[in-house]
């Protein structure tokens, strides 16, 4: 028999199954379905319950176990996610009912996911395609989990629908609404949000080369810059409404006072970032100021900026949703949250959120792989 390597994780695991298991029904109205109206049993050992038990007890013993880290990890996450899905299946219908053996079972699994999630990130993955993998894997299991631990406790305790949805009804809202949630995408993100990131960012990044080639520049614009980015947003949005109309011409300038702002600071900190010794080096090549800054000063700025630039793809997401519930056409992302918390159609609302959220991490996630291709030298990304 190999040796055997418990984890806390697992052991704790353990313990509160059987703590569980000893307790009790994981719901009245579940034990009074399962038996007879006049039964007077409190807990049938067999059927789903001991099944969820069992599973999650059989997952944390093999963990134990010197196993190899792939296969411990698969064994934890076939146990944890069986058991979670066995009890999501136990409360259907009985919502609102939930009692401490199932806290604690919905405890124990997560408990076997957290471990798996860390014996995936102490793996020491052998090529390019495994370290890929394991680098989506984690953070997409740690997601996961956070969706099941919200969807059991809502469940469980009965959490009013107007307060917090579970992330399945939110699903669902969303499958049912594409239509609306794509035409709302398209004005907020693709007109809005991306128009005046760029604008804002590229006048940032040129507003920070004239200051700081012009000493005067740089000591006029960036006190005037730093009181621009300290204006509040709903006081700039409906100024911002009233020139450049309800259309998305408006948010898009909301979006380049977000932005323009830490793409300037960046910059001119990263263009001061290269050290003397390499300023003296070009100059005794006889390079001229132009020189200087394209082939030393703004490859040594490129992290600078690229942090700005990740900065404000969340910076830019924010304004154009908070500027349109100043004034917008029927359609939008802001439009479309204020409009149904109004009507109390909270799903649709946190399925605007969740498209938002997701939109924002794929736009943060395109900006982080540009740096890494732009800047592979650096040992900030060697290092990673």
């Amino acid at each position: 028999m190999k040796a055997l390597k418990p984890s806390w994780q697992a052991v704790l695991a353990i313990v509160l199954c059987l703590v569980a298991a000893i307790w009790g029904a994981m719901s009245v109205p579940e034990v009074a379905a399962w038996a007879q109206p006049t039964a007077t049993i409190d807990y049938p050992y067999m059927g789903t319950k001991g099944l969820m038990y069992g599973i999650a007890i059989v997952a944390a013993v093999l963990s134990m176990f010197a196993l190899a880290p792939a296969l411990e990890a698969l064994v934890l996450f076939a146990g944890s996610t069986a058991a979670a899905l066995l009890l999501l299946h136990g409360i259907t219908g009985f919502e609102g009912t939930a009692r401490a053996p199932y806290y604690l079972l919905l405890t124990a699994t997560w408990l076997l996911g957290w471990r798996c999630v860390a014996v995936l990130s102490s793996m020491k993955p052998s090529n390019r395609w495994m370290s890929t993998t394991l680098k989506l894997a984690v953070p997409a299991l740690f997601g996961v989990w956070i969706l099941v631990l919200w969807e059991a406790t809502t469940r469980g305790a009965g959490i009013p629908f107007i307060l917090l949805p579970p992330p399945s009804s939110v699903g669902m809202r969303i499958v049912n609404s594409l239509p609306v949630l794509w035409a709302d995408v398209n004005q907020t993100i693709f007109h809005s949000v991306l128009i005046g990131y760029l604008l804002g960012c590229a006048s940032g990044f040129i507003t920070a080369i004239l200051a700081d080639r012009f000493v005067f520049l740089r000591r006029g614009l960036i006190p005037i810059g730093n009181m621009v980015s300290a204006l509040p947003i709903i006081g700039v949005a409906p100024i911002m409404v009233m020139w450049f109309g309800f259309d998305w011409h408006s948010k898009a300038a909301v979006v380049v006072i977000m932005t323009f702002f830490p793409m300037l600071v960046n910059t001119v900190a990263g263009l001061a970032a290269s050290g003397h010794m390499e300023r003296d080096l070009m100059r005794t090549y006889a390079s001229n100021y132009w020189q200087t800054l394209a082939k030393l000063r703004l490859p040594a700025a490129a992290p600078f900026i690229f942090n700005a630039l990740k900065i404000n793809s969340t910076l830019a997401l924010i304004g154009a949703i908070v500027a349109e519930f100043f004034g917008t056409p029927v359609v939008g992302m802001g439009f479309r949250i204020s409009t149904e918390v109004g009507r109390m159609n909270v799903d649709m609302v946190w399925a605007e959120i969740a498209v938002a959220a997701l939109a924002g991490s794929v736009f943060y996630g395109v900006v982080a792989l540009i740096e890494r291709a732009a800047t592979f030298w650096h040992p900030s990304v060697r290092g990673g």
